[in-house]
């Protein structure tokens, strides 16, 4: 039986490329259908790190490259310099071709009486008649570590026979150097645009595997091989990319990674990666995510709204139920809620009274004799006048509801109203419209408010939070980076929004601005886009950035 939890195994791959006049190509191979792992299909050359691999000697024949460096790139405390080894050790058992160097720093040719001796070193290899390091040595050789940039690292998803802990490099291929597949593990190799391989393997002329596809993806957008060297080499986060096998609409199976909408509660709720969780949401269908914690999404999915309203129900037959956002006045929405409540609703809390969010309190409160718990509405008519909260939360207070205790955090700005939820002992955060996923919140004054919702983003940031559940979306993991990254966003565009007006020179509407400030959102949200522009505006002229007279903005003198 296959242990989910199994360690992956170290191991490097070399993405060789080399120019042509139509862009460029990598080199790939294709593996036989008698090995155990990736049968049948493309890969790059690549391996498992040896033990021989960390040989001390090595160190001395590597270019340009010591493990204290190596190892910082890998984010490891040592060993990093094994992977670059690894590596070129792999593209010449696998390929035949040695990037290595010569006296003054000649590159390899690889040609007749030095071809003829390398290719009978390199079955020596093979057979494990001789390390590497010792080729090097015998050879006078060093290996061209310095010519091999670090571009991503995989890891094989829980669940599968064989795991291995993967850090991709790239290349420029040797130019004299001719490639041979080993024609033992290997039976076939071509070199191909990152495109084409894309297309044949959509045509069923090749078999990749998930990461070989995502690579391949990568790799289209660059022009030049110079090109897609200097972008492996700049400084930049390479995040660990982990497939997770989900559930998708349709019943298909779907492999998600780090960015993909489902890629944190998948991994949450299907840990050992039995790809039962779905990874797509349907309205009405129950999702459990948490003991005892069960969301329900309404119907309806908008741009406002992403893939529709989420309900949270909390607790059990013993304890009741708290419902979160019980939403909008659907009636089979106010059903699902009902159905999928394990013990009778006592409590009924809701972030702010958009209409999407509160108007369903009343009916559960009239049906079910709930306590409502929130802040009134604003006096205005994007906002729920129906709603009449019971008890009016404040900032810190303890609410002990359905078993748990809850925290309310007051986070103003996308509403005057909006509050969050902290279940402390879970360090999960129910966001409301605060935090969302997919998209940034819509700040719509008078209500909404630039400077208000930033720092209630930052009074998230001293919290000890695991998980968000937002108002729309999936469950999001990380959740500093996420307000960090909303931060990081609202300060881009109000960049953005500044450059356009210096841009435009004269005093100008919304209508003129938000077509260049919002230059990256399609125009059919202008529209939305100016609300949120106006309260990027009215942020920059509370601070004597800008001036408005007559509904046209322009830079303060």
């Amino acid at each position: 039986m296959t242990d989910p939890h199994a360690i992956p195994r170290p191991a490097a791959t070399v993405i060789l490329a080399r120019d042509t006049e139509d862009g460029p190509e990598v080199f790939m191979m294709k593996r036989t259908t008698e090995v155990a792992f990736a049968k049948g299909m493309h890969v790059f050359p690549g391996g498992a790190l040896d033990a021989a691999d960390q040989h001390p000697d090595l160190a001395a024949r590597c270019a340009g490259l010591d493990d204290v460096v190596a190892s910082a790139q890998l984010g490891l405390a040592q060993g990093g310099l094994a992977y670059w080894i690894a590596a070129i050790r792999e593209c010449f058992e696998e390929a035949g071709l040695l990037l290595g160097y010569r006296e003054q720093d000649e590159m390899l040719a690889l040609q007749n009486e030095e071809a003829d001796r390398l290719a009978a070193l390199r079955l020596d290899l093979a057979s494990h008649k001789v390390t590497f390091s010792e080729i090097l040595e015998r050879e006078n050789l060093r290996a061209a570590t310095d010519l091999i940039a670090y571009y991503s690292h995989w890891i094989t998803q829980p669940g599968r026979p064989r795991r291995y802990d993967t850090r991709f490099f790239v290349a420029r291929a040797p130019r004299t150097q001719v490639p041979m597949h080993d024609n033992s593990e290997l039976v076939a190799h071509l070199w191909v645009r990152p495109g084409d391989a894309l297309e044949k393997a959509r045509k069923g002329e090749m078999t990749l595997m998930f990461p070989t596809v995502k690579t391949l993806e990568s790799l289209t957008r660059f022009a030049r091989v110079e090109d897609l060297l200097e972008f492996a080499r700049s400084p930049r986060a390479r995040p660990v990319m982990a497939p997770r096998a989900a559930v998708a609409l349709d019943g298909s199976q779907r492999t998600l990674v780090q960015g993909d909408f489902a890629y944190a509660e998948v991994k949450k709720l299907d840990p050992d990666n039995s790809g039962h969780v779905w990874c797509d949401i349907k309205p009405g269908r129950p999702v459990t995510i948490a003991d005892q914690i069960v969301r329900v999404t309404a119907a309806n999915p908008g741009m406002m709204t992403g893939p529709g309203t989420n309900t949270y129900l909390i607790g059990n037959a013993q304890t009741g139920v708290a419902v979160i956002d019980p939403g909008p006045l659907l009636e089979e929405h106010i059903a699902a809620i009902e159905q999928n409540a394990a013990g009778p609703i006592k409590w009924i809390l809701c972030t702010h009274t958009h209409i999407d969010h509160s108007p369903a309190a009343a009916v559960l409160r009239e049906k079910h004799g709930a306590t409502v718990y929130g802040m009134p509405p604003p006096p205005y008519p994007n906002q729920d006048q129906t709603f009449a909260p019971d008890h009016v939360v404040r900032h810190g207070e303890q609410l002990n509801v359905a078993g748990i205790t809850l925290r309310v955090i007051h986070t103003p700005g996308h509403a005057s109203n909006q509050v969050c939820y902290l279940w402390e002992s879970d360090r999960l955060l129910f966001t409301g419209d605060h935090i969302m996923q997919g998209s940034t919140v819509v700040i719509n004054p008078p209500d909404g408010h630039m400077t208000t919702y930033l720092n209630s983003l930052r009074l998230l940031q001293s919290e000890n939070i695991d998980y968000l559940a937002p108002g729309h979306g999936f469950l999001i993991a990380e959740p500093a980076v996420a307000v960090d990254r909303l931060l990081v966003h609202r300060q881009t565009r109000e960049n953005k929004v500044l450059e356009a007006m210096r841009r435009v020179g004269a005093p100008a509407d919304l209508e003129t601005l938000v077509v260049q400030a919002y230059d990256d959102t399609p125009a059919n949200r202008h529209k939305v886009a100016m609300r949120s522009l106006l309260a990027h505006l009215q942020k920059l002229q509370e601070e004597g950035r800008v001036q408005e007279r007559d509904g046209r903005w322009s830079l303060a003198a």
